[in-house]
């Protein structure tokens, strides 16, 4: 009988392999290796336009780029879609270890519009992303404490502002020409290699070229045996009518860095002052909390021991004391019951929401997402986008609330265990116990919100760098609801989870 079943449950299991063997393996992107030969094909795709002043992002043709015959989206989660990412396909193509020196992408003409929109991007300094093999592009900096170690930032300048040639007006120049550096790591025995960099170096430069050639333009600004950039060339200015012609160049470096370390450089700080005022900052407040939570239990306990110890006699065991005292009073109705009552209920659904899903104040999510609809900004989440996620509210969230109050009208009405005296009797100056403790209750535990918003109001005005007010008011905005939603929060689990005064 044994070997009857052993044989079964072999003859199951190979049956089990034989499925999986069969089945088709997929490629999730950025976590499985990619390999590329020789001669390969690389997309170069672009990502949005964003900038620490104004915490709004674009899409990249927003600006007047060059742009390729069909624009196509990579397919997209909510979440980028939600954080403004619009990752599309760019005229930027390379080849695996094939190096490119000054090419073209195309040539474009600058109008009134155009011109004024990079002026108002390089004043906000706005950076550009793009995307190759999953790895964001970076610009190569230099640490500021001096120490040899390479850092990146993430992204490139749209251009900058400065004088030329003695002028004392200021103007606006582009970077027009981007010299990218792809690092590679080889495998010696197949010859395959994978990417494990991608930085940038942006230049602006004024090409100038004899005849302009759709199919095979030449700009005369390349040194013909080198072909590179010439040095000292005139920087592009940003004006109406002016001709902007957008080049690049691709070179290769075999690394050491293996593929799974390839992020290491990107994660690195650039600044190790705000690491250490983090964990400080972090470390402070769980002390802060710990104690002010031992002195309450601390206190509590003691005044509970003190009581215990003072029944010397079973006379005194007998009477009444603690909330025996107040037994008629304890179950009797706060004021402003049914307003204390919305708060809980409304506290509880929004604090089993975040375990599961986001936050989202409907109101002020559309007045402010019209906003950023003004504003051409991709951050403005699409009309579809939003369709999915009413659907989401009115598809889980509402027959979640109907289904919650046809469970609750169904259960028995709690009955308390002692009656509730018709006149409300004044506690005693013997007991510790008191019965009007659920106010108290509910505004203590949400104070811990008003550290929330003014830690905000700090982190806005120390470490942000919005001027703008249509920018800053959005922000405030989205903290204020943030504000509102954790003080709703935590008042109503802390006053439910809490069993006295």
């Amino acid at each position: 009988m044994g070997r009857r079943i052993t044989g079964r449950v072999s003859a199951i299991v190979f049956c089990f392999l034989l499925v999986i063997s069969s089945a088709h393996s997929f490629y999730l992107p950025g976590v499985a290796p990619r390999d590329f030969q020789r001669g390969d094909e690389l997309q170069v795709k672009v990502n949005k336009l964003s900038s620490t002043k104004t915490q709004l992002p674009y899409d990249f043709y927003y600006l007047k780029y060059c742009k390729p015959k069909k624009i196509r989206n990579v397919a997209e989660n909510l979440g980028e879609v939600l954080r403004g990412d619009r990752i599309e396909n760019s005229v930027y193509t390379f080849h695996m270890r094939d190096e490119q020196s000054c090419t073209v992408g195309c040539k474009v003409k600058l109008d009134a519009q155009a011109a004024k929109d990079f002026k108002e991007k390089i004043d906000d300094e706005y950076r550009v992303n793009m995307i190759l093999d999953n790895l964001p592009v970076a610009v190569l900096r230099q640490r500021r404490d001096g120490i040899p170690s390479t850092t990146y930032e993430h992204g490139f300048r749209v251009g900058f502002k400065g004088n030329y040639a003695g002028s004392k007006e200021e103007k606006y120049f582009i970077h027009n020409h981007l010299s990218f550096r792809v690092m590679y790591h080889r495998d010696p025995e197949t010859d395959s290699a994978r990417i494990v960099g991608f930085e940038v170096s942006p230049i602006s430069i004024n090409h100038e070229y004899k005849e302009w050639d759709e199919k095979n333009p030449k700009v005369t600004t390349c040194n013909p045996n080198t072909k590179n950039i010439i040095q000292g060339a005139i920087p592009q200015e940003v004006d109406k009518d002016k001709e902007v012609i957008f080049t690049y160049d691709v070179t290769y470096k075999e690394s050491d860095i293996k593929w799974a370390s390839r992020w290491d450089t990107y994660l690195l700080m650039n600044d190790d002052q705000i690491h250490w005022f983090s964990i400080i900052n972090s470390l402070m407040i769980v002390l802060f909390l710990s104690g002010m939570v031992a002195m309450i239990m601390m206190r509590t306990l003691y005044k509970d021991i003190a009581n215990y110890n003072q029944l010397e006699t079973q006379d005194e065991a007998q009477e009444e004391t603690g909330w025996k005292l107040v037994h008629g009073d304890v179950f009797r109705a706060p004021m402003n019951s049914g307003l204390l009552c919305v708060y809980l209920g409304t506290g509880v659904q929004l604090f089993g929401m975040t375990l599961v899903t986001m936050i989202f104040a409907l109101l002020v999510f559309f007045v402010l997402n019209a906003l950023i609809w003004g504003e051409k900004s991709s951050g403005a989440v699409p009309f579809g986008t939003m369709f999915a996620l009413v659907c989401l509210w009115f598809g889980i969230s509402v027959p979640l609330v109907f289904v919650g109050s046809y469970l609750g009208f169904k259960k028995p009405v709690i009955e308390d265990p002692v009656k509730t005296n018709k006149i409300p009797r004044q506690i005693p100056e013997q007991a510790c116990e008191d019965y009007n403790w659920w106010w108290r209750a509910y505004l203590t535990a949400g104070s811990s919100a008003l550290y929330l918003f003014l830690y905000s109001i700090f982190y806005f005005f120390t470490k942000l760098e919005i001027t703008k007010l249509k920018f800053s008011g959005r922000w405030k905005a989205e903290m204020v609801v943030v504000f509102e939603a954790f003080i709703i929060s935590t008042k109503a689990i802390c006053s439910l989870m809490d069993s006295g005064p």
